[in-house]
């Protein structure tokens, strides 16, 4: 699939309007039951770019942006204001944010995920684009060391260990992350004298799979 590792600049994705999205397929029985399904096994995310331009050097950014990509044709980075961090959005990143694995003393690669509890049940969202920089791993409460212990490719979002965890060890990290998405048009519209007077141009983002 095309895409540049480069990230959407930061300063206009924040205020934007956009979130997690599900397709769900409802069928209502003659009884009046209902029978529901997904096709989905992930969520997928949306938004609109347009909302945190503030000014005309901001449009021409996103045009010059939207250019680099060829509109649609390229994915690229995401930060997502209101979810980007293993953690709680106050808090630093810490090892043991997230428990991501469990050691079986064969296995030496590991994607890394983020999950969403509430109560009994759980989501578990796999992490592919990492922050360059960001990642903190431990393995059984220890921390470990990038390039000593591990590497991490940040394209992918997989760690991989010189030697397997033990097993029944627990692998746990912690990081930033961006969200991988292509613009949902091939056409930007834009007006000086409509931008002056606060309407700010529509651009849908949806995220993709890589």
């Amino acid at each position: 699939m095309s895409f540049h590792e480069e990230r959407f600049p930061p300063n206009l994705s924040f205020g934007s309007v956009g979130g997690p999205e599900r397709r769900t397929e409802i069928v209502t029985l003659a009884n009046g039951f209902e029978e529901r399904n997904t096709p989905w096994a992930h969520s997928r995310r949306r938004y609109d770019a347009g909302v945190g331009m503030r000014s005309l050097d901001d449009v021409e950014t996103l045009i010059a942006f939207f250019e680099a990509r060829r509109g649609q044709l390229y994915g690229f980075r995401w930060k997502d204001w209101s979810d980007f961090k293993s953690c709680l959005p106050n808090d630093e990143p810490a090892f043991e944010d997230q428990l991501i694995a469990w050691g079986d003393g064969v296995k030496t690669e590991f994607q890394l995920i983020k999950t969403y509890k509430s109560g009994q049940h759980d989501y578990a969202r796999p992490i592919e684009k990492p922050v360059v920089g960001s990642l903190k791993v431990g393995i059984q409460g220890d921390a470990l060391v990038e390039t000593i212990h591990f590497e991490v490719d940040e394209m992918t979002g997989i760690i991989t260990f010189g030697t397997p965890p033990d097993t029944g060890a627990e692998v746990t990290a912690g990081f930033e992350f961006d969200v991988p998405v292509r613009f949902d048009t091939d056409r930007i519209q834009t007006s000086v004298a409509s931008f002056k007077a606060g309407d700010v141009p529509n651009v849908p983002v949806v995220e993709v799979r890589v």
